[in-house]
């Protein structure tokens, strides 16, 4: 299933529609479900091509108390304040590291007005 999550505000990612791909193994709520962005997104804790997402409760840390609503709200969470350390997109994850916001803003703008911003006309 495709869920649409909204940018959050005061971030890069603001006024990007982003699209995820969700998948429920025959073994959930004891197994994660699988998550992965389908819109092109530049963030340290998402594979740029794949869209696969660096998400401890998405692998090691799963507990079958988390929902559906709770991942969505950490991966919301994650986007407003990524993981530098943890890069599985290490361009991005390497201006943070660096301290080089400005650069990381610049560069996560720019993919969200290229891939995630609504077309006009």
């Amino acid at each position: 299933m495709v869920w649409t999550f909204f940018g959050p505000s005061e971030t890069p990612y603001e006024g990007g529609v982003f699209q995820l791909a969700f998948s429920a193994p025959e073994q959930y709520p004891l197994q994660p479900p699988q998550v992965r962005f389908l819109t092109k997104i530049f963030h340290p804790n998402v594979h740029f091509k794949t869209g696969e997402i660096c998400l401890d409760i998405l692998k090691n840390a799963w507990s079958p108390a988390w929902t559906l609503q709770s991942v969505c709200r950490a991966i919301i969470a994650l986007m407003a304040h990524p993981e530098p350390d943890s890069p599985l997109n290490c361009d991005s994850g390497n201006l943070l590291r660096s301290g080089d916001i400005r650069g990381f803003h610049s560069m996560a703008r720019m993919y969200t007005r290229l891939a995630a911003m609504p077309k006009k006309g």
